[in-house]
């Protein structure tokens, strides 16, 4: 159990939105009173870009986490689709938005991911560690391709 909330990990990733396709416009405070109706939100995490061209600005997503997996349910069917500033929403749990990230980078329809009738898909732990070393394996080869053009460059 966590000692601040008394909510455990599962009913964590449960009560968690991933909320994306955000228009640049929207506020932090604009993304709470948008998503305020449905429930008691005990956190929120707005991202920005921490460095180059883009620093300070929006990165067009935010994660919202609601008291209950009740709240985030209900703000989820009625926020996925509606538009705000033009743009449709993009509404999931969090924890579809990894999973599904995940199979579609392994090319694989599965990716390491299981679903049972009985509940939600899950991925295996070595699937998670499998993915996780792929991306920090494609974030290096990003560096060095870069490393690389600025040589050429300079």
């Amino acid at each position: 159990m966590d000692k601040d909330n008394n909510i455990t990990f599962d009913e964590k990733s449960e009560s968690r939105l991933y909320v994306g396709n955000l228009d640049l416009k929207i506020t932090e405070a604009a993304l709470i009173k948008m998503f305020s109706p449905f429930g008691k939100i005990v956190f929120e995490d707005f991202l920005w870009h921490t460095r180059g061209p883009k620093r300070g600005s929006p990165r067009g997503y935010a994660f919202v986490q609601f008291s209950t997996k009740e709240e985030a349910k209900r703000a989820k069917e009625k926020m996925h689709g509606k538009l705000a500033c033009g743009r449709p929403l993009v509404v999931r749990l969090a924890r579809e938005k990894y999973l599904m990230e995940m199979a579609n980078k392994s090319g694989k329809p599965s990716g390491g991911i299981e679903s049972s009738r009985s509940g939600p898909l899950q991925m295996k732990r070595s699937a998670k560690i499998a993915a996780i070393k792929n991306k920090l394996k494609a974030m290096e080869e990003e560096d060095h391709d870069t490393k690389r053009q600025k040589q050429k460059q300079g």
